[in-house]
């Protein structure tokens, strides 16, 4: 096996059950990879919004349900809880493929399990810093509620959830608004969320202004 894994879900998978899990393999020609390696000092972090929380952190979301005493079917906002909750992940391939045909992209980050916190650093060369505005975006109320509700860190929840972000990437300063305005004719909530900086590698590799 070359790629895949396995999730860990507690309280789903018990006895004698198991997790079937499927996996896709591409090529790329070598001149078009994107690794990170190209990324500079002074590149825009260009952010993606989210659906939701992606498919991530569910393990949590069931303990905040249980203790909030919540209903699924209760409203919430134009629809209920559970509907909230469970909205589809949102996929981000044909838009960013369309960018990376006309624009520079110098390093994505799909924000996934462990959140801005602990993907963004897997695309930063040594000795830089992702900077973050947490005002740059406005977080979807079920990260709001969730938080609440689990009397979650702010730390933490950057860490478990995507927070309102899904997809981070590093382009260069004059593309930026380009690139935003792109994304926005493909449908997508988008904007820039920050800045690579210079950086200490055992320093926070990302820096969120509300931390």
């Amino acid at each position: 096996l070359v790629g895949g894994e396995t999730a860990e879900m507690p309280g789903m998978y018990e006895g004698e059950d198991y997790d079937l899990a499927g996996f896709c393999v591409g090529v790329v020609e070598k001149s078009g990879i994107i690794d990170g390696s190209s990324v500079r000092i002074g590149d825009a972090l260009v952010g993606i919004g989210s659906s939701g929380p992606h498919s991530n952190g569910y393990s949590l979301i069931r303990k905040i349900i249980d203790h909030s005493g919540q209903a699924l079917d209760s409203e919430f906002g134009d629809s209920t809880l559970g509907e909230t909750l469970l909205a589809p992940t949102r996929i981000y391939v044909k838009p960013v493929l369309n960018i990376i045909k006309q624009f520079q992209v110098n390093a994505l980050a799909h924000i996934t399990g462990g959140g801005l916190l602990e993907n963004i650093p897997r695309v930063l060369p040594r000795n830089t810093r992702a900077v973050i505005d947490s005002d740059s975006w406005q977080r979807p109320a079920i990260f709001d509620w969730l938080q609440e509700q689990g009397n979650v860190e702010a730390r933490e929840m950057y860490r478990t959830f995507n927070c309102g972000i899904g997809m981070v990437m590093a382009v260069s300063a004059e593309q930026a608004d380009s690139i935003v305005d792109m994304l926005h004719q493909h449908g997508e909530t988008a904007m820039v969320i920050g800045r690579i900086e210079a950086g200490d590698d055992d320093a926070d590799r990302v820096v969120i202004s509300d931390l």
